[in-house]
């Protein structure tokens, strides 16, 4: 089928990122790629915490710089987290003129809250839960009114188009009413900001669709991936209902709930000085093997907020109604499940990739600011920093102007992903690259993943899904050491306090794949 070839910069992704980088485009037209409808499937509608900021007087940007550092468990880029930090309180200001309700106190000043390794309250949150949501509707909004913004909704990419060493375009295909064969879109840039990779595990707090395959499709290309083996693990995901389970927000232990096992002890205090507000990959370890001793780990709101619960964190309460749980008189089961993905597409201080013509900002990109256990509530912060600096990086070499919307024809039908084959990948992820691997769980998982590309070969969408958790297995198995979300029981050791990021491609992953499979079990 012809080429579609459009001046417009193409953006794969409608989330936080997206939509932020969107509206800095302006005057310059922009194309949006979206599966769902525009302000839904995305994670960021779902992040419960807020956005990480040092908006009290008492606190610093420096502060915020160091314990993002701390948190990161000796790979945060230092540079990276100041310049990030820096910037933070900007971001917020942008958003409260953009329309987002923040809580404020009587006076005005911000309501911050206080989550998992931060020495300070600085979460700046909406109706205590519904920051996300809240941030994602302000945007939304603006977004659907620019004149300069196209949206394509239900749309999903498929594979990236590379001519002559340079990114190009998109191959694109329809996804509302079951997959279509794609089209190729070929535009002034491609920015991809399409979200993490906690999908491609059996359990996950991210939106159905959000299963690595825009990293995947970078891979593919030939973009080096960095940090692919460090995958957070939110320990307080609600362990009774839907697949993808709901969160159970950190901000609930910032408010004094506890973790407790189902002898009402409260396991923290034994493994961290901070009990339940240690880093996040502690408390997921903990809550991990709970579970994997019967012990039916809890998340115990009763005694911190009793029915406070029900108006201060109202989509706690409602997962929590919706599984049949009582909060205000019942702990809340909890399970650690796949919840952020610090690796992405490696980019440099300006969003741009190791391939022309490819940037990349929020989840899907691997900025340096997360190291090997991001510090809570900086995944939204640096959605907004990259998203402004991609959109500025780009729009410096294109011409302002007008541009005629993007028109896709008709697209016959094709195959989806075998959605067996789909299960089999997330349950062998959760198995062999989950909160807790091993040498030998790593090596199955990888024989696994070369069983499910050969059942169905020549099928992008799947193909997207098995590069990227190549990427993190291999990436796994070649990191000998516990750091941060990254915890190997056969290397439980930490090699230096300083330790250092990885980088691959996906042809030295698959290598290193290929050597795995010759080893001896």
């Amino acid at each position: 089928m012809t080429p579609i070839d459009t001046p417009r910069v193409l953006i794969v992704g409608a989330g936080l990122a997206a939509l932020y980088a969107a509206l800095r485009f302006a005057p310059h037209p922009v194309l949006m790629i979206s599966p769902e409808p525009l302000g839904s499937g995305a994670s960021s509608a779902w992040a419960q915490g807020g956005v990480a900021a040092a908006m009290d007087p008492a606190d610093s940007a420096e502060a915020h710089a160091r314990d993002t550092v701390r948190a990161g468990a000796g790979t945060v880029d230092a540079k990276v987290a100041q310049a990030v930090t820096a910037e933070a309180r900007a971001h917020v200001l942008d958003l409260t003129g953009l329309g987002t309700p923040f809580d404020r106190a009587a006076e005005g000043a911000y309501i911050l809250s206080r989550e998992a390794a931060h020495s300070f309250a600085r979460v700046v949150r909406v109706r205590g839960d519904q920051a996300g949501a809240e941030i994602m509707q302000a945007l939304t909004a603006q977004v659907r009114a620019a004149p300069h913004v196209q949206v394509l909704e239900g749309v999903i990419a498929a594979g990236l188009v590379v001519e002559d060493g340079r990114v190009r375009g998109v191959k694109v295909a329809r996804c509302s009413g079951g997959l279509s064969r794609s089209v190729v879109l070929r535009g002034a840039a491609v920015l991809l900001a399409g979200g993490g990779s906690g999908g491609l595990y059996a359990l996950t707090t991210n939106p159905p669709r959000i299963r690595g395959q825009v990293l995947g499709m970078a891979a593919r290309a030939g973009a080096v991936i960095a940090d692919a083996e460090f995958v957070q693990f939110h320990p307080t995901a609600i362990a009774r209902g839907p697949d993808p389970a709901p969160l159970a927000t950190e901000a609930l232990r910032g408010e004094g709930a506890t973790l407790i096992n189902r002898h009402g002890e409260r396991f923290m205090r034994a493994a961290h000085p901070d009990a339940e507000l240690a880093p996040r990959d502690i408390v997921a370890r903990a809550v991990f093997a709970q579970t994997q001793a019967g012990l039916a780990p809890a998340l115990d709101t009763r005694a911190a907020l009793g029915a406070r619960i029900l108006t201060d964190f109202p989509a706690v309460a409602a997962a929590c109604r919706a599984s049949g749980l009582d909060p205000v008189t019942q702990p809340i089961p909890v399970a650690a499940a796949a919840h952020y993905h610090m690796g992405g597409i490696a980019t440099d201080a300006e969003g741009a990739s190791t391939l022309p013509g490819l940037w990349a900002c929020g989840e899907v990109a691997s900025t340096g600011l997360h190291g090997a256990n991001r510090l809570a509530s900086n995944g939204l912060l640096e959605a907004l920093v990259y998203g402004r600096r991609c959109a500025d990086a780009i729009a410096k070499g294109l011409d302002a102007g007008d541009a005629a919307p993007v028109l896709l024809p008709d697209l016959a039908p094709a195959g989806e992903p075998d959605p067996a084959l789909v299960a089999r990948l997330r349950q062998a992820m959760t198995e062999g690259a989950g909160v807790i691997r091993t040498g030998a769980g790593l090596r199955r998982t990888l024989d696994t993943i070369v069983a499910i590309e050969t059942a169905q070969p020549g099928c992008d969408a799947l193909l997207n899904m098995t590069a990227t958790a190549t990427m993190i297995a291999a990436a796994a198995l070649a990191r000998k050491e516990s750091r941060g979300a990254h915890f190997r029981s056969d290397h439980p050791e930490v090699r230096g306090e300083t330790g250092e990021r990885s980088f691959f491609t996906l042809a030295q992953a698959q290598q290193i794949r290929a050597q795995a499979r010759k080893e001896p079990a």
